[in-house]
């Protein structure tokens, strides 16, 4: 049985809850429900608020009362089928009377997954893979965490035509352009770790908060994360809780990015933001450990000066790394800079 327009509006007001701004980032995925009547009315919406909260499903549910039964339920992610800190959404889809229910994107998580099966044994119609494609992007990071036992990395820096990031003096700022930098902040938010290198901290003393357009920091901020062995003085700003709201940091004491990685992963963090200096980039690419590459190319010319990335060992054009665009975008204002988007190259 294929769906009705009305499930398919459903589904996309079901992603627009899914992404509500301003809730926390993993390690659980985003997910909406709405739940429609056989008119394609909305009977009630809901969605998952960040671990510990009631799931979109269950949200949904409780909004709708009684009003759930004979209705379809339409959500972006397969009901879960597990006991967690909330109970399985598939049960609770039964136990409210349901008929019908409609999600995008099969739960990739082996310890959640079957709850369309559940649903199925109980008599309720099934239908999935509707608008799957907008559901993945939405949830590529945790939908990638389950997949790969890490978070995914995207590497952002701003550079100048001719490849530096800094003058020779060591000055960088400003290669980026204002327009730049804030759409830097809006990536930013859109990770869970903002990860730089001791001599970042050392050098730049950053702040790695994330702000929105009129420069006032974000409810929830990204864990800041400085990584390599050497000590650094606690009065840099990146360890200054006072000056940052609730943005938490973190010294991971290694210089081995897979280490670092587990560790982050194993503390529920699914997408790291890579802004530390060339060093620290060439050892993530070196591990093979960029998924995702975000770069401000600046209309200026240094001549000289610190390198977007340090060696990576390539002796020979034939070893170059060829990552793969997948946008370009002009960002317009008086310093125009264009954003290029790519992808690691297929091996």
């Amino acid at each position: 049985m294929s769906t009705t327009a009305a499930e398919r509006a459903a589904m996309r007001r079901a992603l627009d809850l899914a992404a509500s701004p301003g809730l926390p980032l993993g390690p659980n995925p985003r997910v909406g429900c709405v739940i429609v009547d056989d008119h394609g009315e909305t009977v009630a919406e809901g969605h998952h608020r960040g671990a510990g909260t009631p799931h979109a499903e269950a949200d949904a549910l409780a909004r709708a009362g009684a009003r759930a039964r004979g209705a379809t339920a339409v959500v972006t992610l397969e009901p879960c089928n597990h006991h967690g800190r909330t109970g399985p959404c598939a049960r609770a889809l039964v136990g409210a009377g349901v008929r019908r229910v409609v999600y995008a994107q099969s739960d990739p998580n082996p310890a959640a997954a079957g709850g369309a099966t559940t649903l199925r044994t109980a008599g309720i119609e099934v239908e999935s893979g509707l608008l799957t494609v907008e559901s993945g992007l939405l949830n590529r990071a945790w939908t990638f965490g389950i997949e790969h036992g890490r978070p995914f990395v995207t590497w952002k820096f701003a550079t100048t035509l001719d490849g530096r990031s800094a003058a020779p003096d060591g000055t960088s700022r400003w290669v980026s352009s204002p327009a730049a930098r804030r759409d830097t902040h809006r990536l930013r938010g859109l990770c869970d770790v903002m990860l730089v290198g001791t001599n970042t901290v050392a050098v730049d003393d950053p702040l790695l908060t994330v702000r929105d357009e009129r420069d006032r920091p974000l409810e929830h901020q990204p864990l800041r994360v400085v990584m390599g062995e050497r000590d650094l003085d606690p009065r840099h700003r990146v360890f200054a809780q006072s000056s940052a709201g609730d943005a938490e940091s973190l010294h991971l004491r290694t210089r081995d990015p897979q280490k670092a990685l587990a560790e982050l992963f194993d503390r529920g963090r699914r997408h790291v933001f890579l802004e530390g200096g060339p060093t620290l980039a060439a050892a993530f690419l070196r591990a093979g450990l960029v998924d995702e590459i975000v770069v401000y190319l600046a209309p200026m010319l240094l001549g000289a000066g610190r390198s977007a990335v340090a060696d990576l060992g390539i002796s020979t054009i034939a070893e170059a790394l060829r990552p793969r665009v997948t946008d370009i975008t002009v960002l317009e204002g008086d310093e125009p800079n264009v954003r290029l988007t790519l992808v690691p190259g297929e091996d």
